[in-house]
């Protein structure tokens, strides 16, 4: 089956994303100069969010978000499971490495927690679980949430970030961070095992399945397409 979408419907929808914090009324002039599109068909793609009620237009002719949008939002809320959306990422990544695949996100001011995590049945494997909670330190991870988290500069390295011994003598990791709502620093998504395994394995082929990983939970979390191009690249996630 075709992956081909329907232009109008992308079209509307980049309307809706054209709403954001701080720029919550919009003018059609206004709306423009944000789209590629002429103002004529912007105005007509407005008219049917106004009819479906995703947007409203004020007594001023400034155009905000509609009821409809807070409903289904209501709606995501409650069918949202982190534990699912995240679990099921995780454990394909740890298919395609044949390694650990956790996901940290910040714990107090410095510490990171180790949320969800997907360990192979075979093979010797680090044994942090979920739920563990790591102090700063210079391994990938640390230096995701030392980069994104506590608002250090970033280094001039690629990601995804990649250290070995850090934590102890025969580890090695690769780690990348995650968005969420407003493209804020959500969480770090690490890849890692023994040295020896992972210095045989086909690195170039972990690093794409961590960035393509990152950057589909990073969308469902809430991070802009425009984002996720700055951070990650021309990589894009495996979402249907």
């Amino acid at each position: 089956m075709s992956n081909d979408g329907v232009v109008a419907v992308e079209r509307a929808l980049s309307v809706l994303d054209s709403f954001r914090p701080g720029k919550e009324h919009l003018t059609l002039a206004e709306l423009a100069n944000e789209l590629p599109l002429h103002k004529t068909t912007i105005f007509r793609l407005l008219n049917s969010l106004v009819r479906k009620g995703f947007v409203t237009r004020g007594p001023d002719g400034r155009y905000s978000l509609g009821a409809k949008v807070l409903y289904l939002g209501r709606v995501y809320q409650r069918g949202f499971s982190l534990a699912d959306m995240v679990t099921g990422v995780l454990m394909r990544l740890m298919q395609q490495s044949g390694e650990t695949a956790s996901y940290y996100v910040p714990h107090g001011e410095a510490d990171r927690l180790c949320l969800f995590r997907a360990q192979p049945a075979e093979g010797l494997h680090a044994q942090v679980i979920a739920g563990t909670v790591l102090p700063p330190d210079n391994s990938s991870c640390g230096r995701v949430f030392s980069i994104w988290h506590l608002g250090q500069v970033p280094p001039a390295q690629q990601l995804p970030y990649f250290s070995s011994g850090q934590r102890d003598p025969f580890s090695s990791s690769w780690s990348v961070p995650l968005f969420g709502v407003e493209d804020r620093f959500a969480a770090a998504l690490v890849v890692g095992g023994l040295t020896e395994r992972i210095k045989a394995a086909n690195g170039t082929a972990v690093r794409v399945a961590m960035m393509q990983a990152a950057w589909e939970l990073s969308r469902r979390l809430g991070a802009s397409d425009g984002w996720l191009a700055h951070v990650y690249g021309s990589v894009q996630g495996n979402e249907g």
